[in-house]
């Protein structure tokens, strides 16, 4: 084609478009877009995710501070979306391993959060990460208040509250909140509460269970203290109305401490909960939790059967949560697969799916429990049976094939079975179901450095002989009740060791139900049994109450009498 040619003919294509060359480019390069735009859609319809499209979306900084540039590049994933309730996930690959990992670390930091995961086109990507040029340098805010060697060396003395209220009294306003995570870590305080009152802020710390007065401070004091609590754990500072959950990781060495913030407007102002996780300080075994040979014999004969349902009762703070991931633990085996469903997640188990309820979509338990089966567990661990269309589900799945954990809401493991009934269980079916039902309770351990020999009451004694009245043969050969005398009990003193409270750590009091042919057999035919008639079956054959399970370990000086009878 001659030069002439050439140029006849463009003048033609620019006749027959309604486009400047320049303009044709854009439209073109418009329409490539729209393609790959619709095809990133139709990716997202086949693998159930949701969709967005980037293009022209202005993003905050709050939302770019979710995941750094760098993480973003790496892992193809941007938040294009944050609020109180939710964070909007954008993700080029979400088929991708490491990309899939990285968004549930991100689920874990913001557990507090409706955490959505959108399909984007590699297009909205890069929209996106153009935008992190505008800001200025982002810190990771999700690595959280990192507490040096330095700051522990600085409060190393702090193991008495006494000493707590008098560094408080010295320090600067800013320090205030390293040095009650430091305590808090150093006394293993589960929460510290930070009360405001009329006039002055109250600190109190949760040990072993026990709310403990620490100290107070000036309620302007307070106020400083509470707008760094909430910048460090990525909530608003200028809002007190309405309540607002937040979180932040400690590193110390080795150890990692989970810290979550949770404010409550009050009368005088605002209430914060500081609940303090060390993931270390979960990782029990069986025999570290307080069980007895003979109750991890009859947990083990349940945890042995292929199918079947193991229930844990109590209240809540009764370290039911500890228990059943212990033994999940014990499960977790080549070979095994084992999936979860919980409200919330307190502790992430490695090789374990875990899945979180979410009420407000719909996604209950038992709504979980039927997607669950369908996934081909062998272990199924549901966190807790409130009503009649989970109980039937976990049933069903137990009865299928499947070892099914549990929790329900009873003050004794006799009582789960009556309280199964009345939400709709059929006994027939329970009955078969059943491996093992576990009641429990934590008792405070004696400070092994304070600890003293104490005398008891011949009301004590007296006590004592009514709890073990009725006794399964092993618990009567443990223990002589006509010659209590002979026994030795104790009680902490109080030291610098437990910061003079007297006790240091918990232990589990348990009594384990192994259900076998004998008690299925009341369960079939007793169709409205009650707590009291299953007790008394349970104990023939081999059941230890919590009450004889707890006064066996003050005598063995674990815990204290005092302590038995305050729980049981």
């Amino acid at each position: 084609m001659s030069s002439d040619e050439f140029n006849k003919a463009s003048k033609k294509v620019q006749i027959a478009s309604p486009y400047k060359m320049g303009e044709l480019d854009v439209k073109l390069k418009e329409i490539r877009l729209n393609k790959k735009e619709q095809l990133t859609k139709q990716r997202a319809q086949s693998l159930g995710l949701p969709y967005a499209n980037l293009s022209n979306i202005s993003f905050t900084e709050e939302a770019l501070r979710v995941v750094t540039k760098e993480e973003a590049e790496k892992y193809k994933i941007i938040c294009f979306l944050y609020s109180n309730k939710e964070i909007s996930l954008g993700v080029v690959d979400p088929e991708n391993k490491d990309s899939l990992f990285f968004v549930k670390k991100l689920k874990d930091q913001f557990f507090n959060k409706n955490v959505v995961v959108y399909l984007i086109s590699e297009n909205s990507f890069q929209k996106v990460l153009s935008a992190y040029a505008k800001l200025p340098e982002i810190k990771d805010d999700r690595k959280g208040v990192k507490i040096t060697e330095k700051d522990i060396e600085k409060f190393s003395e702090v193991k008495r509250f006494d000493q707590l209220a008098d560094y408080i009294k010295k320090i600067s306003t800013t320090e205030v909140l390293a040095l009650l995570l430091s305590s808090g870590i150093n006394l293993n305080a589960s929460d510290i509460h930070i009360e405001t009152e009329s006039d002055q802020v109250k600190i109190r710390f949760r040990i072993d269970g026990m709310l403990h007065d620490v100290t107070s401070i000036p309620k302007d004091r307070g106020s400083v203290l509470s707008s760094r609590i909430k910048l460090v754990s990525g909530l608003k500072i200028n809002v007190s109305d309405i309540p607002q959950d937040g979180s932040f990781v400690i590193f110390i060495k080795d150890e990692q401490v989970d810290v979550r913030i949770s404010t409550l407007p009050t009368a005088y102002g605002e209430s914060i909960v500081i609940r303090l996780l060390a993931f270390s300080k979960q990782d029990l075994t069986l025999e570290e939790i307080g069980l007895t040979k003979e109750n991890a014999m009859f947990l083990e004969k349940g945890m042995e059967r292929p199918n079947g349902m193991i229930l844990n009762t109590g209240p809540t703070g009764s370290g039911k949560t500890t228990t059943l991931y212990s033994i999940l633990k014990k499960l977790n085996k080549e070979g095994t697969k084992i999936i979860t469903i919980e409200d919330p997640i307190e502790y992430h188990l490695k090789g374990i799916n875990q899945s979180n309820v979410d009420i407000k979509k719909g996604y209950t338990f038992s709504v979980a429990l039927r997607s669950i089966v369908r996934q081909d567990p062998d272990v199924i661990m549901v966190g807790e049976i409130r009503d009649s269309d989970t109980v039937d589900t976990a049933i069903q799945a137990a009865l299928t094939g499947h070892l099914v954990l549990s929790t329900v809401h009873t003050n004794s493991a006799p009582g789960a079975v009556p309280r199964l009934i009345s939400m709709e269980a059929k006994n027939f079916l329970l009955a078969p179901a059943l491996n093992t039902v576990i009641g429990q309770r934590l008792v405070r351990r004696v400070c092994k450095h304070c600890k003293t020999e104490i005398k008891i009451s011949d009301k004590d004694k007296s006590k004592i002989k009514e709890i073990f009245k009725e006794s399964a043969g092993w618990v009567k050969e443990k223990i002589n009740i006509e010659n209590i005398d002979q026994y030795k009990f104790y009680k902490g003193k109080g030291c610098d060791v437990c910061g003079g409270i007297g006790y240091k750590g918990r232990i589990g009091i348990f009594e384990i139900i192994n259900v076998n042919e004998r008690i299925r057999n009341v369960i079939v035919k007793n169709e409205n049994i009650s707590e009291d008639e299953l007790r008394k079956v349970a104990i023939k054959e081999g059941m230890s109450t919590m009450a004889q399970d707890g006064i066996l370990k003050a005598i063995e000086g674990e815990t204290s009498l005092e302590e038995v009878f305050r729980v049981t």
